[in-house]
């Protein structure tokens, strides 16, 4: 999961871009980048980190130009090698600067396609990398050298052809404007935003609503599945439907873990979502847990807070906050490697003894991927004075691989994978542990916005809306997944020669 800014404006848009990357951190917390363009030339800052620490004033004073993209990265394969920071570009046609989130499902058959048909080289093991290098090619038809939207939108439409799986995408073109587009399932999600100055109209396409409140954009819409924009240099707003059959098809994990509770996606608010889980978890509760003894309803934090405190509301229950957070740990989940979850889970979280102490807790989270996380923080609430600690999960079971951008690609890392509720409880050491049914997760979901049909669910129910996923494609990228892990290199990889023109001898 990674997260992208893109702005044309009439003033320079560093700033903005650095401000909405900074909303945006909860998506991507390996690296970060920004690319400008400024009398048709790049000025590239990009490196591992976290936004505030990758950009420093010196850089900043470079990054100038009116136009121009942003992306903070989560490694879905596991490798935390800079030479994978985003953006990407390339010098040919015209210069073309490209962000990227989400994950593709062909990516073995394209890059084969890209060196025989395009000649093109593929420097990395990034899709984004290779789906530039598409994007890049089908322009070079393009024989002008001033691109139209028509030509855009020609472009986008044969990529869509080629291309499978979820993306949401922004390029910057030099001389030309940006484009962003969205895949036909809508599944990773994209927000276009207008602000009005004394100098004309600005445009912002963004992963989440959120970040175009940040930096004083209003909102227009969400970009439709298949859409694509593109907003010339002038700041001219030009879209079009690209692809033959699209469908609203959210990624339901969004709603779950991803999005800030402040963002909006699809029509649906990610906040009033939440409060619906917890209502609907908290009747279940009711219904199947109604001879326990809970005392107090404790979230673990902090995406499970609005979800935690429905359940208490719903059940009539205390609600205590029983563990605070360090806020300058990253989130353990997004974090490229086991070693490094187990490791941060204690100096991210510290248990409130006196909450916990001689009484009954029905701990919250969101959902229970690996189950590591889950099992060190029920044996922080036994080591601060817990009787018994119940355990709720806001999501179903993880049953199955995800393919489409989130980083829970082997099924044997699923704690669910294979096992009934009963065994996931005595492995992660809950006296009690119940899951979100399906249904109700989906409807608490659809309640926000019926006129969506369908959620991309595959990691629960093993159902892929893009139809293209077996047997054989799982082992293959559970096989390529392994082999990165041990390939990661040591040693940051060198920066490009446009990064190093860009940078200071003593960074």
């Amino acid at each position: 999961m990674c997260g992208i800014v893109g702005i044309v404006g009439k003033t320079p848009v560093a700033q903005s871009l650095y401000d909405g990357l900074t909303v945006l951190q909860h998506r991507g917390q390996d690296a970060a980048g920004i690319i400008t363009i400024d009398h048709n030339r790049f000025n590239l800052r990009k490196g591992n980190g976290l936004v505030r620490d990758v950009f420093h004033t010196r850089h900043m004073k470079r990054l100038s130009g009116t136009m121009g993209i942003g992306h903070c990265r989560y490694p879905t394969a596991g490798t935390s090698s800079s030479a994978e920071a985003q953006p990407f570009y390339v010098n040919s046609p015209f210069g073309i600067a490209f962000a990227h989130n989400g994950n593709l499902t062909n990516s073995h058959d394209l890059q084969e396609e890209v060196f025989r048909i395009a000649r093109r080289h593929i420097n990395t093991s990034s899709d984004s990398e290779l789906l530039l290098n598409i994007l890049a090619h089908e322009l070079q038809q393009c024989t002008d050298l001033t691109v139209t939207a028509k030509d855009i939108f020609k472009v986008v439409t044969t990529v869509h052809k080629k291309i499978r799986g979820a993306y949401a995408v922004v390029a910057a073109i030099i001389g030309q404007g940006v484009v962003a587009f969205r895949d036909p399932h809508g599944i990773r999600p994209l927000a276009l935003g207008k602000r009005i100055t004394e100098m004309g109209e600005e445009y912002m396409v963004a992963s989440e609503s959120v970040a175009l409140d940040a930096v004083g954009f209003t909102f227009i819409r969400d970009v439709a599945p298949g859409e694509a924009v593109y907003i010339t240099e002038q700041g001219e707003l030009h879209t079009q439907q690209c692809a033959e059959a699209p469908t609203t098809s959210p990624c339901i994990f969004e709603f779950v873990y991803f999005a800030r509770p402040d963002t909006f996606i699809d029509g649906i608010s990610v906040y009033a979502s939440r409060v619906n889980m917890g209502r609907k978890l908290g009747e279940k509760i009711k219904k199947e847990w109604a001879d326990l003894d809970i005392d107090v309803v404790i979230p673990i934090p902090e995406t499970s807070m609005d979800v935690a405190l429905q359940i208490a509301t719903t059940l009539d229950l205390p609600y205590r906050q029983g563990f605070v957070k360090n806020r300058y740990i990253g989130r353990t989940f997004i974090m490229p490697g086991q070693t490094q979850r187990k490791q941060s889970v204690r100096r991210k979280l510290n248990a409130i003894s006196s909450e916990f102490k001689g009484k009954n807790v029905l701990l919250v989270d969101d959902s229970i991927v690996r189950g590591t996380t889950s099992g060190q923080i029920i044996e922080m609430a036994r080591e601060s004075g817990a009787k018994k600690v119940y355990f709720a999960s806001a999501a179903p079971e993880i049953r199955f691989p995800n393919v489409y951008g989130i980083d829970m690609p082997s099924a044997n890392e699923l704690i669910a994978y294979g096992r009934e509720i009963d065994q996931i409880a005595d492995l992660i050491q809950a006296d009690g542990l119940i899951f979100q049914d399906i249904e109700d997760l989906v409807n608490a979901v659809k309640e926000e916005n019926p006129e969506i049909q369908r959620f991309e669910t595959s990691v629960f129910d093993g159902n892929y809306i893009t139809a293209d996923i077996d047997q054989d494609y799982l082992e293959r990228i559970d096989i390529a997944r392994g082999e990165a892990a041990k390939q990661a290199p040591v040693v940051q990889a060198e920066l490009s020669n446009l990064e190093m023109h860009n940078m200071d001898s003593d960074n």
